[in-house]
């Protein structure tokens, strides 16, 4: 084993008494519980942070309430752009302290916390930036007659909605923080942050950095906690929007709490059972480090990463045959170790769960590979492809979140359509193939938010990305997202 070395500035950060990060400032109620941070690589608990109280969350949320009124909503857009920018500096300056809080706290291997997670974040960061001046109404001209001679005229103002509450998963915490807060500040909202109890450290890091960046103290705030935390921000009467990133269970019932409290808004990035399509063209030894490469980064905990792939029945065994391989040979082992490409799960519960549909897959014998639970410490499970030909079966239907892969055959297009679409969730799918005719009939008939055509899993910031069905309301990136943190005045005008 070849682990890293890890930094002294990082130990000296995880070895602090955490508390939250309000108006500039860490705050720090000691009567508030405190919560153990595992390395899910050694299950050893590497820091504490503070349960967030009612209390603890209303004082952030007026903090933000004040900053959006009095600071952040009054300044230009440029200059709000440039000091996003420089928090991506910034970032990019402590890119290794990030990365490797990011992989003791998620368990992610290093070279994805490095040069996936870190420095996404940096160009998903410089793209909101970018938006800062690019906020627009549009002019109207009104069909009103004229009685006497008057006209009228009219347009429309787009205006920051008010402090918005960012909830964050486990999954990737830095990155998803950062487009949390991008769309908050570009759009003149201020922003209280709600990060996993899982992965806290790195979210507030950057907390700390966009002080340093210039950004005035109360426009980004950060709770931490268990879900009451998370109640409590969603109820709070200083938060006008949520936005709230993970599983659809948990969504669901964050966009029933936000719509009881006065219609409150909200936009739901949650999970899917995504899809890819693998036609009977395909060029199996060609399409296969890409395939595998989408479905079992970070273990597979990626929302829009593929849970079922379909593939033609004239391909199936060639497929299952050298995915197995693939799989067999992958060096699993401490995320710290750069020569690994396989980690541990990112967390017990989560880990609990995997178990639960490998147990049941096991129970049918529908195991075709993998699927092995590693003695010793760490939340360590090997990569499996599951043989699935029911479409009633749990692991056909339920999102997994994990490296439990299920495999299935079709014989023609209309029923590859028809099982792809046979799910509550709409996230992502893709289509793998070099007849684009085909290919581009099949596209209008996914219902899927995202659609990939020879990849998968891939974002762009200058992409729109969000779900159909039970995954998910609003967009994000692109200038999408503009929508969900803006609201529209319409002025209308008599002369």
């Amino acid at each position: 084993m070849n682990q890293i070395e890890i930094l002294e500035q990082v130990q000296e950060f995880v070895a602090r008494q955490h508390g939250h990060f309000i108006n500039g400032q860490y705050y720090l109620d000691q009567k508030e519980p405190r919560i153990d941070i595992t390395n899910p690589a050694t299950e050893k608990v590497i820091a504490t942070i503070a349960d967030g109280s009612a209390t603890s969350v209303e004082i952030a949320a007026k903090n933000a309430q004040d900053t959006f009124k009095n600071v952040w909503s009054k300044m230009s857009p440029y200059e709000r752009g440039l000091k996003l920018n420089k928090l991506a500096d910034l970032i990019e300056v402590n890119a290794e302290e990030l990365a490797q809080l990011e992989t003791l706290t998620a368990g992610k291997q290093i070279n994805i916390s490095r040069h996936l997670e870190v420095a996404q974040t940096v160009i998903f960061l410089r793209h909101f930036a970018s938006n800062t001046t690019k906020i627009e109404g549009k002019t109207i001209q009104p069909s009103l007659p004229s009685m006497q001679g008057e006209q009228y005229t009219a347009f429309t103002l787009r205006q920051p909605v008010g402090v918005v509450a960012g909830i964050v998963p486990w999954n990737f915490s830095l990155m998803i923080g950062a487009w949390k807060i991008g769309s908050a500040l570009s759009t003149g909202c201020t922003i209280v942050l709600k990060p996993s109890e899982f992965t806290t450290l790195s979210v507030l890091r950057i907390a700390e950095l966009a002080i340093e960046a210039g950004i005035p103290a109360g426009a980004i705030n950060v709770v931490t906690g268990l879900g009451l935390t998370g109640q409590h921000l969603i109820d709070s009467s200083s938060v006008q929007k949520v936005s709230f990133t993970g599983s659809v269970p948990t969504g669901i019932r964050i966009g029933q709490q936000a719509m009881q409290n006065d219609l409150k808004r909200v936009s739901l990035e949650l999970g899917g059972k995504n899809a890819a399509a693998l036609l009977a063209d395909v060029n199996i030894d060609e399409i296969l480090p890409i395939l595998i490469q989408s479905t079992f980064v970070h273990q597979g905990q990626v929302c829009a990463a593929p849970e079922r792939i379909f593939v033609h029945q004239s391909k199936y065994q060639e497929l299952v045959t050298k995915a197995s391989a693939v799989l067999e040979s992958m060096p699993i082992g401490s995320p710290l170790d750069p020569s690994n490409v396989f980690g541990p799960l990112s967390n017990k519960p989560h880990y609990e769960k995997v178990k639960y549909y490998l147990n049941l897959a096991k129970e049918k014998g529908q195991i075709l590979t993998g699927g092995e639970i590693l003695d010793g410490e760490g939340y360590y499970i090997t990569p499996a492809l599951v043989k699935v030909d029911d479409v009633n079966d749990p692991l056909f239907i339920e999102e997994t979140f994990g490296p439990v892969i299920s495999v299935i055959a079709f014989e023609d297009e209309d029923q590859l359509i028809d099982m792809i679409n046979d799910s509550r969730f709409g996230l992502a799918a893709s289509v793998w193939s070099n007849d684009m005719s085909k290919v581009m009939r099949l596209i209008p008939k996914i219902e899927a938010g995202s659609v990939w055509v020879n990849m998968h899993t891939f974002l762009d910031p200058a992409v729109p990305f969000g779900g159909m069905k039970a995954s998910g309301l609003g967009r994000e990136f692109s200038d999408a997202y503009i929508d969900d943190y803006t609201e529209i005045k319409s002025v209308m005008m008599r002369f």
